[in-house]
């Protein structure tokens, strides 16, 4: 009889699948950078993706970053992450950079954005062809529900992100795992968690919309299917930028 990590596993397993094969997420010869936080999300993604880079089909290889901000206090430990990485034999890359604040912009947009500077530079440099980010199918559906409130658009995170700009694509292999099932399935792991979590985590519209939507679920189960089946029917999980 299996065990409830074990199911777990499989569970988020069969999801992280289904997503590259459904949305054409991982190729031969592709060149992945996941974007590694630290927190459940990344770890899980990057186990998922360490794993199957073991496998041969598809062929593919796998490199990690975690980008520090000097500025933000929110802090993992580097020994846990790099050996985690060994464990996978995942190349780690750990790059320290910061931000100046603004009036104009929020510290989350400015971190944000040059994180993902120092992702993309590094996907460059080591001639990746794809970034994987850790957003979970409840982090699209959040998105969706923001952006119809705030935005005036039913519009989400893709999957499948590809560049015209540049020879780089974004994938997100957990779009189609639930974020309880991950959660669940980091404390029976064992996941250590982040020293310090960012300060700003819970001051934003994405968090009231996590609050809305389990407020929905509440009132119906079959809310998390229903806006998803939109979101694919739309066809807004392949996107060109």
């Amino acid at each position: 009889m299996r065990t409830e990590v074990e199911v777990l596993e499989k569970r988020i397993r069969e999801r992280f699948v289904k997503a590259f094969a459904t949305y054409h997420l991982l190729e031969d010869d592709d060149h992945v950078l996941v974007a590694l936080s630290g927190g459940k999300d990344s770890l899980c993604m990057l186990e998922m993706l360490g794993k199957r880079a073991q496998i041969s089909h598809p062929r593919f290889s796998v490199d990690a970053i975690h980008v520090r901000m000097e500025n933000i206090a929110y802090e993992t430990s580097t020994d846990y992450l790099e050996q985690f990485c060994k464990e996978l034999d995942v190349p780690l890359h750990i790059v320290t950079t910061r931000f100046e604040p603004s009036d104009k912009k929020p510290p989350c947009f400015l971190c944000s954005w040059y994180r993902r500077k120092e992702i993309f530079n590094l996907a460059q440099e080591l001639g990746c062809n794809k970034i994987a980010l850790g957003h979970h199918q409840d982090d699209l559906l959040h998105t969706c529900l923001m952006n119809q409130f705030y935005q005036g658009r039913f519009d989400t995170m893709p999957a499948l992100l590809k560049m015209r700009k540049m020879p780089l694509s974004i994938i997100r292999p957990l779009c189609m795992a639930e974020e309880a099932d991950i959660r669940r399935y980091a404390e029976l792991r064992g996941y250590e968690k982040q020293v310090k979590l960012c300060p700003y985590e819970t001051d934003s519209h994405r968090d009231d919309m996590r609050q809305l939507f389990n407020q929905i679920q509440q009132l119906n189960p079959e809310a998390r299917h229903s806006l998803w089946n939109a979101i694919v029917r739309a066809g807004k999980l392949v996107e060109n930028y």
